[in-house]
Parts: structure tokens; sequence; C-alpha cells
């Protein structure tokens, strides 16, 4: 397998995890995707690809993994992405790619339609409610299946303290006012004492 040399690669300031090399994917080099996201979208935005090691180093040389995936063709099936890159010839060279991190540009995302966001945007905003006292800042998100859960943490809070400090609002409309990202802030119908 031949790779872009990582000297010449430049990782994007805006880079994202969007899922994971599981296995390689018949015997031809194509590759099989889990997506973090239940819409994998943001894997067929971009042709390019950039991977990591499972343990979040670059691996060097163009025989382990290359920096940077130039994807050929990519489709889902099933529950799993399956893509085929322009330089993983078979599948020994696709098997070799196992375990690998995907990130993709975030520039390169879908744009959302009104009202809707990617986690990623989320994290980090200030989470104020409608008397504008400060509940903390998005730390994460939880998937429950029928909506999303905003894990916000009070600011000077230690997160070593875990679930103790940490409130839980779901991100539906009942709950959540605005949403502004300009701003970096959120307004939810939310008290402090709950």
């Amino acid at each position: 397998m031949t790779g872009t040399p990582p000297d010449i690669v430049d990782w994007p300031a805006d880079a994202v995890e969007v899922g994971r090399i599981v296995d390689a994917w018949g015997v031809k080099g194509w590759i099989k995707v889990q997506p973090f996201a239940t819409d994998p979208q943001a894997l067929f935005s971009t042709r390019r690809w950039y991977l990591k090691s499972p343990e979040g180093a670059l691996r060097p040389g163009p025989a382990q993994f290359p920096p940077l995936l130039k994807i050929v063709q990519s489709r889902e099936h099933g529950e799993v992405v399956v893509a085929q890159a322009q330089d993983v010839a078979d599948r020994t060279a696709a098997e070799a790619l196992r375990g690998a991190r995907v990130f993709v540009p975030r520039a390169s995302f879908p744009t959302p339609e009104p009202d809707e966001y990617y986690w990623v945007d989320l994290i980090g905003l200030a989470v104020v409610n409608r008397a504008g006292e400060s509940l903390g800042r998005v730390v994460g998100l939880l998937d429950t299946g029928p909506h999303s859960v905003l894990r916000v943490l009070p600011e000077g809070a230690d997160p070593a303290a875990g679930e103790e400090a940490e409130r839980l609002i779901p991100f539906v409309a009942a709950y959540v006012d605005t949403v502004d990202r300009e701003a970096g802030r959120i307004v939810v119908d939310w008290g402090l004492d709950y």
C-alpha cells in the first residue's frame, strides 16, 4: 500500500473524528467504517479522510497508517459505511487499516437545516436559563434514541466529580429556547435546582 507521505499532509485545524475503520470489506481493498453518527453524511461530504492510530498518534511511513486516504467511492451498507480508497489495492492493505480513527474537516460537513445542529458545534457552549443564571457549559451529549441530552458541567466544577456535578438537559424544544452559536450560548427553560 502506498500513501501520501506524512510530511506533506496538512492536518485540518477543524478536524472532527467521525468514525473508525473496523475491517476490510471484500477482496478488492474496500474498508468498512463504523460511523459515530446515525446519519453518516459527514463521511460522504469529503473525499479526503484523515487517519490517526487508536492511540491517537500519527503512524509514520507509507507502509503503516497513511495520514490521509483519498476516497474513490463510499456508500452506506447497513449500519456501516464501506469505502474504496485510492491507494488501498487489496484486502491485506485494507485489513492493515483496522482500528484507524477517521477524521474529516468540520468545514466539509453538510450545512444543517435551521434548528439542526452537529454535536461538535454544541460542545463548549455556555448554558443559561431564562433568568440569565449560568448552568455551566456543554461538555458532551448523550443519544437516548428519541432525542439527545445535553451534558452540562457547572463553571468551576471538577470534571473528575463526574455525574454528581453534571446536569442532564433534554435537547428538545420544550426545554431549549435558543441556540446562538455565534454568541456561544444556549438558553434553556431549566432551574438551578433541577
